[in-house]
């Protein structure tokens, strides 16, 4: 009886199509959702060019996909060495400040800290940090830290010759895209910035040949904490 009235109450193909639509989810009880898919990203092939000589205190190779651009931020008023690396194509920036430690009050122990608390803050966030002590081939100490997870900066190294250079870069995108999605042009930056590394030399400072180079692998997940662990005695 209750069907029959509310059978009369509608349209004719108002109730078709609850009656139909309810016949299509009682036949396919075992219905699960696709996995959220994403755009696919075509990398170029890797070229470099050199940073353009006697401009900055330090030297290295950088990619032909980015160009070069002064940092415009209120912090790099004053300091004209504080550049950023853009990847226009990627919404990416591989941003870079430098300290002349002849020329700062902050000691280089000061920096390293610094340093080390700008990547502690994406704990919060991060599923995973993974660091790397590394030397350069030009026999630079390099401190590398890979971020897995939700963080705004997925890649950061800093770099010293322990005596007048400090050199930080931290990668940013401009973008609302989950890590996971850019996890191809984060690693196609993060080979750029090896290579910027084990290319990169100081001003008023001797190479030393026969450095092991930064390795270029794809970088291991870590427990969040463990990058920053004290060394083992």
């Amino acid at each position: 009886m209750a069907f029959a009235a509310f059978r009369r109450t509608l349209p004719w193909w108002l109730l078709t199509v609850v009656v139909g639509g309810l016949g299509l989810i009682s036949c396919d009880p075992d219905y699960t959702p696709r996995p959220r898919g994403w755009n696919r990203i075509d990398l170029p092939r890797p070229a470099y060019q050199p940073l353009p000589p006697g401009l900055h205190p330090y030297e290295f190779v950088y990619s032909k996909h980015a160009r070069i651009l002064r940092d415009s931020s209120a912090f790099a008023v004053g300091r004209p060495d504080w550049i950023n690396v853009d990847y226009p194509r990627f919404g990416g920036t591989l941003q870079l400040t430098y300290y002349d430690l002849r020329r700062t009050d902050q000691t280089l122990e000061k920096l390293i800290a610094d340093a080390r608390k700008l990547t502690s803050k994406h704990e919060v966030k991060a599923s995973g940090i993974r660091e790397q002590v590394l030397t350069t081939e030009g026999g630079l100490t390099a401190d590398v830290f890979d971020l897995s997870g939700a963080v705004p900066s997925p890649f950061q190294f800093y770099v010293t010759d322990s005596v007048r250079h400090f050199l930080r870069a931290a990668l940013y995108f401009r973008t609302a895209e989950s890590s996971d999605s850019l996890a191809p042009v984060i690693q196609f930056i993060r080979a750029d910035a090896v290579r910027m590394l084990n290319t990169l030399e100081f001003a008023g400072r001797k190479r030393r040949e026969g450095a092991v180079a930064v390795p270029p692998t794809k970088p291991q997940r870590a427990p969040v904490g463990a990058a920053f662990a004290p060394p083992a005695a």
